[in-house]
């Protein structure tokens, strides 16, 4: 069994990073965290909240439900939510808009990080397969770790196969898609691009 080269994640400490790369991607992953948890404590917990952040690069990026305006307006002035009927509709209207907004962000951000992690996942794969052909060892001699690339690999090209099988059912269920488009000259183009005209068949 190859031995492990890797030391698998190791705790960061809490000190300011020197590399300004490396600065720069720590700063953009923890904010999407942080205001995927804050998006997710608004939703779950229906708190009214505000994130104002000032990047490395001196950039403004915030979050806010049911808006940074509205917090920080509140917060300067210590002025209680209104009470009028009106309002509160207006304000139930718009929150309940916020909120759907704030949960459809949340979705696509764990929908990026997933793709990311296995766009990441796959790149390691790629490498490795360059480095050596371990997948056409004999299962038995792969170790625990090419098992489970190998595994991923599966899941990816059976994932794979079914749109393709899908894409093909649905063409299949459509016959129109294959009937040629006839033009008042005279002129058919088909899904395949061949052109058909008095008798006469041209690609």
């Amino acid at each position: 069994m190859t031995p492990k080269k890797s030391k698998g994640r190791q705790k960061i400490q809490m000190m300011k990073m020197e590399k300004e790369s490396n600065l720069m991607v720590t700063f953009s992953k923890r904010r999407s965290g942080l205001f995927k948890k804050a998006s997710e404590l608004s939703i779950l917990c229906g708190v009214e909240i505000a994130i104002i952040v000032f990047s490395p690069g001196k950039k403004v990026f915030s979050f806010g439900h049911p808006s940074v305006e509205t917090i920080v307006e509140r917060f300067l002035s210590h002025n209680p939510p209104p009470n009028s009927s009106t309002s509160q509709f207006v304000e139930a209207h718009r929150n309940a808009n916020i909120h759907e907004l704030n949960r459809q962000l949340a979705y696509d951000i764990s929908q990026l990080e997933d793709q990311k992690l296995k766009g990441e996942q796959f790149c390691q794969m790629r490498k490795a397969s360059q480095d050596n052909h371990w997948w056409e060892a004999p299962i038995e001699s792969l170790g625990l770790g090419e098992l489970e690339r190998l595994n991923i690999i599966m899941g990816l090209l059976k994932q794979n196969i079914e749109e393709q099988k899908k894409r093909h059912l649905a063409e299949a269920a459509n016959p129109m898609s294959n009937v040629p488009i006839s033009s008042p000259m005279g002129i058919s183009m088909t899904p395949h691009g061949l052109v058909l005209g008095y008798g006469h068949l041209s690609r």
